[in-house]
């Protein structure tokens, strides 16, 4: 159903003008699809099932424009609002919207680690709070084959409107979930049969020399710390190895998105 709204004070507007609230989207069980591209992937998605991906949309907000360019994907039976630039950017506050805004229900249920049975590459993140990292890091790990991201509780939320937005919509298609207890995971994914590899800058082997090591079964769980302390100590022993990508000796790390891509490509590679 398409309404068009016409005043800031239109009470269908009520729940986007806490778009920028992230702790009363959470406790609502919703998270925003913010901009064009990001609200175009997660049409996409929504047509499928949720066992297997979707997302429940509940209600879209576009501009004029907006509503003409995806009016042909969008499903008779969501709730769609259409207003001038001028009222959806007074509503919501924001300015990177593009005129497309989703206020879309998070999953239900978390998915289980038994789910990741056939798969080959995960991205562990633990204490990775910033938002754009998270973002980015979920836009590697679907560019570059990893099959799911798992996070422990100090993460940021991959469903952050930010971190949404810079993963470019990866955040809806590629599965993820918090471990908790971590270590208790960590040790759930050994007992699977994954290789966890930690990424740290004092790494006892480099990532080429590890890369020597792989054949073609090997299942990796690459395993990144947070941007100011890197991973625990506790996570670097629960790991099978500890990798460093070597580095100009004047600089002392790489961003933790950088160094997660390169180390997912080059275990591509392998």
């Amino acid at each position: 159903m398409i309404y068009h709204v016409s005043r800031e004070d239109d009470p269908r507007l009520k729940p986007y003008r806490h778009v920028g609230d992230a702790a009363w989207l959470e406790a609502r069980g919703l998270f925003v699809a913010e901009g064009r591209l990001v609200v175009e992937r997660l049409l996409s998605l929504a047509c499928q099932e949720i066992e297997h991906g979707g997302f429940v949309v509940d209600s879209v907000l576009l501009t004029e424009a907006a509503c003409r360019a995806i009016e042909s994907r969008l499903d008779p039976a969501w709730v769609v609002l259409v207003a001038e630039p001028a009222i959806v950017d007074g509503v919501t506050g924001i300015k990177f919207h593009r005129g497309c805004l989703g206020l879309v229900r998070r999953p239900s249920q978390p998915l289980p680690l038994s789910a990741l049975a056939n798969t080959r590459r995960l991205v562990l993140l633990e204490a990775v709070g910033n938002p754009d990292n998270i973002g980015g890091v979920f836009r590697s790990a679907a560019a570059l084959g990893a099959d799911a991201v798992l996070l422990d509780r100090a993460c940021g939320d991959p469903f952050y409107r930010k971190a949404v937005r810079t993963s470019m919509g990866a955040v809806l298609r590629l599965p993820s979930t918090r471990i908790d207890p971590w270590l208790d995971g960590l040790a759930t994914l050994r007992n699977m049969g994954f290789t966890i590899v930690a990424l740290a800058p004092a790494g006892e082997l480099t990532i080429d020399e590890f890369a020597a090591t792989l054949s073609p079964d090997t299942r990796l769980a690459l395993l990144a710390g947070s941007e100011g302390e890197g991973l625990s100590t506790a996570a670097r022993e629960a790991a099978h190895v500890t990798v460093r990508i070597p580095v100009d000796a004047r600089s002392d790390s790489l961003n933790v998105v950088v160094a997660v891509s390169i180390a997912l490509q080059r275990f591509r590679r392998s």
